[in-house]
């Protein structure tokens, strides 16, 4: 192989220098320009495999390469479009409420700061927890809850434990959480998936699943899914847990959202049945401060045992200032008040987004129609995938996640965007779905030019 590789990789940096081609640039085939350099394809290759290396560029099955163009000057925060982040709005944040229960914490819990707290968490915290659960209808003892450092802990010990029900498979929807499926993939669970639209699951399916598949449990997310938004009825999550109930298998409900619901009629699965079928549970890192690394999990009573083993093994206790700190927002009425401002704020972006997506969005593409919560899906046309408009825009400085991650792979598709509202300005919502729009348009339109650019965004 002689150098003229390098007089390939040269040339393509000068186009990127010059701007002749840009971020999302589809670049030559690899016959295309051996025949215009007159070298051989292996040439080729060595001198895209270099400039992948670099991170110039990089490559898409079947599709060919594209551009990653770091020839761009550092942006400020403005110019940022963030669909991606899933924190909670930075401007909606109680920063000085929460401070002044930090400090209140420090001066009531100073000696337990000094010292191991209770492993399943502070007694007058759960007392706390458990008054609040009410207003989301979950109605149990302080006994039964174990408070947890973040709810991904309390997924990743559930993997891992045995369960009453002596059964070692896991069924999640697909698509789910990440996290999640980090957690089975670590752990090797073995692990089914039933799918999930926005017109809800199979329930004939999930029997089927249920009775010959030797469950353990089933991991599900009832409101404002991720990644899709979807909520599930109430007549649907009744019928859920009563095939739970008949086939002995036990149900993971992860509400993380459910304090976002408009629908106050909306109940969760564990209001039916709250005696032990159904472990729910609670985080407050999306909704409040997810620095706090606090939620919590109903448990049944025959299972808190062993999970408290595991979560020793794990981390001891969670930390006593967060527990301390919560505490004392949630006594206080300051949570309450929060929340009420948070869900119109949320509401009223979900709402600005979707309006936006059915303004612009191409007619071949489809978007989920969430109520609240922080997700939105769009799916893309077939000869598109996530991968390709993920990387364009975000040399564009438009950031959103491509949803493969969130699929088992006998599931996995590769044309999903999630979008996020969490973060993203209200204001930039619409200017941001106008250029999510022209590059899915210029990535299914584009023809095998030799260089080729996408849309002017200006």
């Amino acid at each position: 192989m002689s150098a003229k590789y390098i007089e390939i990789m040269e040339e393509i940096k000068h186009r990127l220098a010059d701007r002749t081609i840009i971020a999302g640039s589809k670049l030559p085939s690899v016959r295309q320009l051996s025949e215009h350099f007159s070298c051989s394809k292996n040439t080729v290759i060595k001198a895209y495999e270099e400039l992948e290396k670099e991170h110039l560029i990089y490559s898409v099955p079947k599709s060919g390469y594209f551009v990653v163009n770091e020839f761009q000057n550092a942006t400020n925060e403005n110019e940022v479009i963030d669909f991606l982040s899933a924190g909670p709005d930075k401007n909606v944040m109680p920063y000085l409420e929460f401070q002044h229960c930090m400090n209140q914490a420090i001066e009531q819990y100073k000696e337990e700061l000094f010292t191991y707290s209770d492993q399943q968490g502070s007694y007058s915290l759960r007392v706390q927890l458990m008054k609040y659960l009410q207003n989301l209808q979950v109605f149990t003892q302080p006994e039964r809850l174990v408070v947890v450092s973040g709810s991904q802990q309390a997924l990743n010990l559930l993997v891992s434990m045995p369960f009453p029900n002596g059964k070692n498979n896991i069924l999640i929807e697909q698509p789910t959480y990440f996290g999640f499926i980090e957690s089975i993939t670590l752990h090797q669970a073995t692990t089914f998936g039933i799918e999930l639209t926005m017109e809800g699951i199979d329930l004939d399916r999930l029997e089927y699943i249920f009775r010959n598949n030797d469950i353990k449990f089933f991991y599900i997310i009832p409101r404002f899914h991720n990644p899709l938004g979807h909520c599930y009825t109430n007549s649907e999550k009744k019928k859920i847990v009563e095939l739970a109930e008949k086939y002995d298998v036990y149900i993971v409900e992860d509400d993380f959202l459910g304090d976002l619901d408009p629908n106050v009629k909306s109940d969760p699965l564990f209001s039916f049945n709250p005696s032990g079928r159904v472990i729910y549970i609670k985080s407050f890192s999306k909704i409040f401060l997810p620095g706090l690394r606090i939620a919590t999990v109903v448990l049944p009573a025959l299972m808190i045992n062993n999970f408290l083993r595991y979560k020793f093994s794990s981390d001891f206790n969670t930390s006593a200032l967060s527990q301390g700190a919560l505490e004392i927002y949630l006594k206080s009425g300051m949570y309450n008040s929060h929340l009420k401002r948070i869900k119109e704020v949320y509401r009223t972006k979900m709402q600005t987004l979707q309006e936006a997506c059915e303004l612009l969005l191409p007619a071949n593409t489809h978007f989920s129609k969430p109520t609240s919560g922080f997700y939105l899906s769009i799916s893309l046309p077939e000869n598109v995938t996530a991968k390709q408009v993920v990387h364009t825009l975000n040399e564009q400085h438009i950031y959103v996640d491509d949803a493969s991650r969130m699929f088992l792979q006998e599931y996995r598709k590769e044309n999903m965007l999630r979008l996020s509202i969490s973060q993203v300005n209200e204001n930039q919502i619409k200017q941001g779905v106008e250029q999510i729009a022209r590059y899915i348009d210029f990535i299914h339109n584009r023809k095998n030019y030799i260089f080729q650019s996408p849309p002017s965004l200006l």
